[in-house]
């Protein structure tokens, strides 16, 4: 994968880690559930931008990957949201699939630590 530029003008407004990458949240644009966390950097949010594809920085792999591309549960971007700090974007997509590695619709389907009352 080259490494798309990201627009200088969306690139000082953000706020790196240590490792150079912003924290990306994904939920699901018609119900609003959150779906997965992932990390982004630069090129991943400029190739987002440009593909309207959820890409995404793998820290493990230290490259990145496109959701999608090998299970064919992908995400259509309908719009990307930064946080007040720089440090967060919000994805809102409609998902194909599980957005979860592990086959599931989302991240967040393992235990709740505390319920509504």
């Amino acid at each position: 994968m080259s490494d798309p530029a990201l627009d200088p003008s969306i690139a000082d407004r953000l706020t790196r880690n240590a490792e150079g990458l912003i924290a990306a949240v994904v939920q699901d644009a018609t119900s609003g559930r959150v779906l997965m966390m992932a990390w982004m950097d630069d090129a991943a949010l400029a190739e987002t931008l440009a593909t309207r594809r959820g890409v995404y920085f793998s820290r493990s792999r230290g490259t990145r990957w496109v959701k999608g591309e090998t299970s064919g549960h992908v995400q259509h971007v309908r719009s990307v949201e930064i946080d007040c700090d720089g440090d967060t974007v919000l994805l809102k997509v409609d998902q194909t699939g599980a957005a979860c590695h592990n086959g599931t619709v989302s991240c967040f389907d393992t235990d709740t630590l505390l319920g509504e009352d």
